[in-house]
């Protein structure tokens, strides 16, 4: 009997192949690291950014969700550097085939626009309008879990003493895509 649930298990997730964790009512969560880097030669310096998200499916491909922001860059000597923000989040993945590199991946496209800041240890601030687009590309592992590399351009605009910052920022990270009530009630429907 166990035999035979697995099988029907795996047939199911082969059926949905890479478009399945992107239906509308399926939701994303995970996390994208960028800046890693640890300095060995004198300055010593370390740096390290995580942005955890989470999105919902409204529609095929269309994602909306949010991402928190948070980045340390610390040297010896110098002090630290802090970045954070809490966004509103946009993903869409292109059609089938089209953006298809590798079976199982896609190419997607992601904004963020919120509340952001970068505090410099040598003094100056901007905190304000945060911004950030760029395109990526999903491998998905199985056929619940995406590893994720992202280049992405980071604007702040607002007041301190440096009205505008911004940087270019490549990162790599995972996704985690569950079920919505609809797909899991589709499923089990499938299964009965």
């Amino acid at each position: 009997m166990k035999k035979l649930f697995f099988t029907i298990m795996l047939g199911t997730a082969m059926t949905f192949g890479a478009n399945a964790q992107i239906q509308k009512g399926n939701v994303m969560m995970g996390a994208n690291l960028s800046n890693i880097s640890f300095g060995l030669d004198k300055p010593n310096q370390f740096k390290f950014n995580v942005s955890p998200k989470a999105a919902w499916f409204v529609q095929d491909g269309l994602a909306i969700g949010g991402e928190v922001d948070l980045g340390i860059a610390t040297q010896k000597g110098q002090g630290t550097d802090f970045n954070y923000g809490v966004s509103a989040l946009g993903r869409y993945y292109g059609a089938t085939g089209a953006n298809e590199v590798v079976n199982n991946s896609r190419f997607f496209g992601e904004a963020t626009v919120g509340i952001q800041g970068t505090n410099p240890a040598g003094g100056g601030n901007t905190n304000g309008l945060g911004f950030s687009f760029g395109p990526g590309w999903t491998y998905f592992v199985t056929p619940s879990i995406g590893l994720e590399a992202l280049l992405k351009y980071n604007g702040v605009v607002g007041f301190g003493s440096s009205a505008y910052a911004h940087n270019l920022g490549i990162g790599v990270g995972f996704q985690i895509y569950l079920p919505g009530k609809s797909t899991a009630r589709k499923v089990s429907k499938d299964m009965n």
